[in-house]
């Protein structure tokens, strides 16, 4: 079936767009993105999540399309190609997605314990930080559903 040359195609969910960043100070950047859904989303791998504001914005607009973006430097983005059907997000996005997650996480309890250790003044003596990060290193383990804290395997 031939398709009406007057149909243009529109950026919407699976598909893959060229587009060109425009910034304040004249630059450009050219990259591939594909729309996927947000689980699947990895920006360092061209996988944009349509829950994301730059997917929102793009989205609807068809090829050669102006969208004014204004994210920090960056003041617009032009749609160069679209693709219908772009490509397929690899395997184990969500799961590396969340250990960096739980990473982040390990390291934010850390600081905060590092703070309270270095301002915490006790009549037996204070904390000592530097001791901090050993333990959490050595308690840095991923934690499968049979193991997480507050859980129980008790049966009755």
């Amino acid at each position: 079936m031939i398709m009406p040359s007057s149909r243009r195609s529109l950026v919407e969910p699976g598909c893959e767009v060229i587009v060109e960043f425009l910034y304040e100070g004249g630059e450009r950047e050219t990259q591939t993105l594909s729309l996927v859904a947000d689980e699947n989303a990895d920006f360092t791998q061209g996988l944009l999540g349509v829950g994301t504001a730059l997917a929102k914005a793009l989205m609807g607009y068809s090829e050669g399309a102006h969208v004014f973006y204004r994210q920090a430097d960056l003041l617009e983005v032009r749609i160069l190609k679209i693709t219908p059907g772009g490509a397929r997000p690899a395997d184990g996005v969500a799961e590396r997605r969340q250990e960096a997650l739980r990473k982040a996480a390990r390291q934010a309890e850390l600081g905060n314990a590092i703070s309270f250790a270095a301002s915490f003044n006790g009549k037996w003596g204070d904390y000592d930080p530097s001791s901090l990060t050993e333990e959490w290193e050595k308690d840095d383990e991923p934690r499968g559903e049979d193991n997480q804290e507050g859980s129980s395997n008790a049966s009755t």
